[in-house]
C-alpha cells in the first residue's frame, strides 16, 4: 500500500482484516511512529487499528519489491514522482490498482494517463478504483459499493476479488476513462455544492446545481472518450451524491468555506487535508476550453478559485446566461 493518508490507510485496514500480509508506505515519519507503536493511524483515522501482522515502512521499494499486488493510494498530485520511483522494481505479474482521484494540474491528464508515461510497460493492465467512499465510513466497515475498471477485465477481476469482502461489494468496468473522470470531476461540483451551502441557499438550489453540473461533466467526459451510462454508476452520480451533500467531503468543507468568505488559499488551509477539487477545476477548466466544450459551472468556478470572484456574482451570471433548451 502505497500512500497513507485516510484512504490509503481505510484500503489498507481492510485488506489487513481479509487476512492479507499488508506492507504500508508513508512518507511521514510521524505517521510510521504511530503505526509501528499504537498500531494506528491516529493522524488521518484515529481508533482504527491494523493486527501485529501489518508492518509500516520508509521506502517505496521495501514495500512493493515482492509484493503481489500493489495499491496507490496518494493525491493526484503526487502520481507522478511516486509511481515513477515505481518504474524499475514493479513487474508485469504485480497486479497494480491506482486508488488516486484527480487530474493532473499542469497537464489535465488522467492518472492512467499520468501512469502510461511513468510505467508503460504496464499501464495497459493497471487498474482504476473509484466511488463513493468515504475513508471513515470503510474503516469502520459500514457497507460500501465502490468500482474498478481497466482496459484488461482479467485485472479488473483480480482487484475485484482482492477488494470485496462483507461490507465492500465491487463492481467492474471497462471504460477507465469514464471511472476516472467521474472520480475527478464530481470534486469540483463538490466545491460548487459547498459553495451554495455557504451563501445560505437552499435545497432548490442545489438540486439544479448538481443536476446542471451532472450534465456539464457529461458533456466534457464524453469529449474525452468517457461512456454516458458510466457517469449515471458508483464512480459518478453515486460519488457526485455523497461529495455534494455529506460534510465529511473535503471537497463540499472548502465550497462552504468560500461561499462563507474566505479566499481559495484560507479554505484550503482550513480543511488541513487535500481537496483534490481545487487543482483539478484548473484543469477541467483548461480541457473544457481547448476542446470548446461548453462548461459554465466549471469557468465560473475557476473564476472564484483562481481569480477572486465574487461567488453572488458567479450565481448571478450563471443564472442570467440565454435562455436555451434542457
Amino acid at each position: 500500500m502505497l500512500g497513507a493518508g485516510s484512504w490509503g490507510t481505510a484500503l489498507a485496514l481492510l485488506l489487513d482484516n481479509k487476512g492479507n500480509n499488508v506492507r504500508l508506505w508513508s512518507n511521514e515519519p510521524c505517521v510510521i511512529e504511530d503505526i509501528q507503536a499504537n498500531r494506528q493511524n491516529s493522524k488521518y483515522l484515529p481508533g482504527h487499528r491494523f493486527s501485529d501482522a501489518a508492518t509500516v515502512v520508509d521506502t517505496i521499494a521495501e514495500a512493493v519489491i515482492g509484493a503481489e499486488a500493489i495499491v496507490m493510494a496518494v493525491p493526484s498530485g503526487g502520481v507522478r514522482e511516486v509511481s515513477a520511483a515505481l518504474a524499475d522494481i514493479i513487474n508485469e505479474t504485480q497486479l497494480f490498482v491506482s486508488a488516486a482521484k484527480g487530474l493532473e494540474s499542469n497537464t489535465g491528464l488522467r492518472m492512467s494517463q499520468v501512469l502510461s508515461e511513468t510505467l508503460p510497460n504496464i499501464a495497459r493492465q493497471c487498474v482504476t478504483l473509484s466511488g463513493p467512499n468515504f475513508a471513515v465510513e470503510v474503516a469502520r466497515q459500514v457497507p460500501t459499493a465502490t468500482v474498478v475498471a481497466s482496459l484488461d477485465e482479467e485485472r479488473a477481476i483480480q482487484a475485484q476479488d482482492m477488494l470485496a469482502c462483507h461490507y465492500l461489494r465491487v463492481y467492474r468496468s471497462l471504460d477507465v476513462a469514464g471511472v476516472e473522470l467521474c472520480g475527478a470531476l464530481k470534486n469540483v461540483l463538490a466545491i460548487g455544492a459547498g459553495i451554495c451551502d455557504g451563501l445560505g441557499f437552499g435545497d432548490n438550489t442545489k438540486a439544479a446545481f448538481v443536476t446542471r453540473g451532472i450534465a456539464e461533466i457529461m458533456r466534457l467526459g464524453e469529449a474525452l472518450g468517457a461512456q454516458p451510462k458510466t457517469f449515471m454508476g458508483l464512480a459518478g452520480i453515486g460519488d457526485i451524491m455523497l461529495t455534494c451533500s455529506s460534510r465529511l467531503s473535503r471537497n463540499l468543507r472548502v465550497g462552504v468555506a468560500i461561499g462563507s468568505g474566505m479566499t481559495t488559499e484560507q479554505a484550503v488551509a482550513d480543511v488541513k487535508q487535500t481537496a483534490e477539487g481545487v487543482h483539478t477545476c484548473k484543469a477541467a477548466y483548461a480541457l473544457a476550453t481547448s476542446l470548446g466544450i461548453y462548461a459554465p459551472i466549471t469557468e465560473q468556478l475557476y473564476e472564484i478559485l483562481f481569480n477572486g470572484k465574487s461567488p453572488m456574482e458567479a450565481v448571478k451570471d450563471l443564472m442570467l446566461r440565454e435562455p436555451k433548451p434542457e
